[in-house]
């Protein structure tokens, strides 16, 4: 059985792509690259919010109808998990439906050794491992997943009622997978939950994450890692000086702060406040010279005035994230926000994101020039014409952040590092020219 896997939506659910992926591959299935090639197809969905649940919809509709006699349509992911009943009945030409804690059934459904269409189990307990992965990025650049589910409950979200709540994964398990990985050529480890430094509270273990990433940094071949989704209020003194001391530790963060008004966040059902953050960026830019620190922000979320809107684009100003990206509120059923008055028309949100994003496109113009003149170290992510190269430095995660346009008198193989100089600045990225 050749098997198509198209998935949608966050890292997280590459991961959970390359988990089945494996498990279909030591089942006896092949994996293949396109839906041509496929007996199988199957789409690992995202439901988060509004836009990409009608990704993950316009997807499966596009692979039915490269669907043939005798060949199946699976739906996995948060959208299944999410709205299996409704998809059942609405999506006749889909052969089954999966939730997220389903993964390791897909090879007796893909195989046909159980008929059950549709199957979305609730949680467990505890973090349940999958077993190995099937590459299906770059190997020199991976993430890990180091727990499942979330126990924030922030109002506007529906990943709690998803995925369940926080599972922190065993050390031992989160160790051995990345030595694995490192073995296979990884070289930058990107640490990914849906919050990472909330790692070990379940389990009551104190100071889980920084013991964690001491001995991450022990594992031969790794050069990077990167940190991403750090929640404000977790970030204790003992993670900033694991992050300072530890030198293959990126001098990176991703905070998703969402807002700076306090009434806004405790109305978000978020513990930071417009002062705990402040006083948080201040200090992680004191201890960490050179600290590249990533957010997000929501526009629009019900309530928010024009007095608020204004004063998220004063903390933007006042601020300078180094990487920012602004999403409209989206409205999701089942979320306590959902239900809340003064909703903010669609228009306004969009309007109000736009000023956001323009804003940031001025600062990280004006961050990039502080840069020219610079040698940065840059992992060499491909070759984009003869002697030309794009890749990111410390400051930039994949997929998400900024690219270097460089040129190499000597060729370079992907996945190399090499020292650049800057030379040029744009809006959000840079270019220049390698130097041995």
């Amino acid at each position: 059985m050749k098997v198509f896997i198209q998935t949608l939506g966050c890292e997280k659910n590459t991961v959970d792509s390359e988990n089945a992926a494996a498990l279909l591959e030591k089942a006896g299935c092949s994996i293949v690259q396109t839906p041509e090639e496929a007996d199988c197809f199957i789409v690992n969905t995202c439901g988060f919010i509004a836009d990409a649940k009608k990704q993950s919809i316009e997807t499966i509709f596009d692979l039915s109808r490269e669907k043939t006699a005798g060949k199946k349509l699976i739906v996995t992911g948060c959208l299944s998990q999410r709205y299996s009943s409704e998809l059942s009945a609405e999506m006749p030409e889909v052969d089954a439906f999966l939730g997220v804690n389903d993964y390791q059934r897909l090879p007796e459904i893909v195989l046909g050794r159980s008929s059950e269409r549709t199957l979305c189990s609730g949680a467990d307990k505890v973090y349940k491992e999958l077993g190995s992965r099937k590459l299906s990025t770059t190997p020199w650049s991976r993430s890990i997943k180091i727990a499942e589910g979330c126990s924030n409950i922030c109002s506007y979200c529906a990943i709690p009622f998803i995925r369940g709540r926080y599972r922190s994964r065993r050390e031992e398990d989160v160790l051995k997978e990345a030595e694995q990985l490192a073995r296979e050529g990884c070289k930058e480890l990107v640490i990914i939950a849906q919050d990472v430094t909330f790692y070990g509270r379940d389990l009551r273990i104190k100071d889980a994450l920084p013991q964690l990433l001491k001995k991450l940094c022990r594992i031969e071949g790794i050069r990077w890692i990167r940190l991403m989704y750090c929640y404000e209020d977790e970030i204790t003194d003992s993670l900033i000086e694991t992050i300072r001391t530890e030198e293959k530790i990126c001098n990176y963060l991703d905070i998703p702060l969402q807002h700076c008004v306090d009434r806004i966040l405790k109305a978000m059902n978020r513990k930071s406040t417009a002062e705990s953050i402040e006083s948080t960026v201040d200090k992680l830019r004191k201890l960490i010279p050179g600290i590249a620190i990533r957010t997000t922000l929501i526009s629009g979320f019900p309530g928010e005035t024009k007095d608020d809107a204004a004063k998220l684009l004063d903390f933007v100003e006042k601020t300078k994230f180094e990487r920012l990206g602004a999403f409209v509120y989206s409205k999701e059923e089942g979320t306590k926000a959902a239900e809340l008055p003064g909703q903010v028309r669609k228009d306004v949100r969009e309007r109000r994101r736009d000023r956001i994003m323009e804003l940031q496109r001025r600062i990280s113009l004006e961050n990039n020039i502080k840069l020219t003149g610079k040698t940065l170290e840059i992992l060499v992510e491909e070759q984009d014409s003869e002697n030309t190269y794009i890749g990111r430095s410390y400051m930039d995660a994949p997929e998400i952040d900024n690219s270097v346009i460089f040129t190499s008198s000597r060729p370079i193989q992907p996945g190399s590092f090499v020292n650049v100089r800057i030379n040029d600045a744009f809006d959000y990225d840079l270019s220049g020219e390698a130097v041995y």
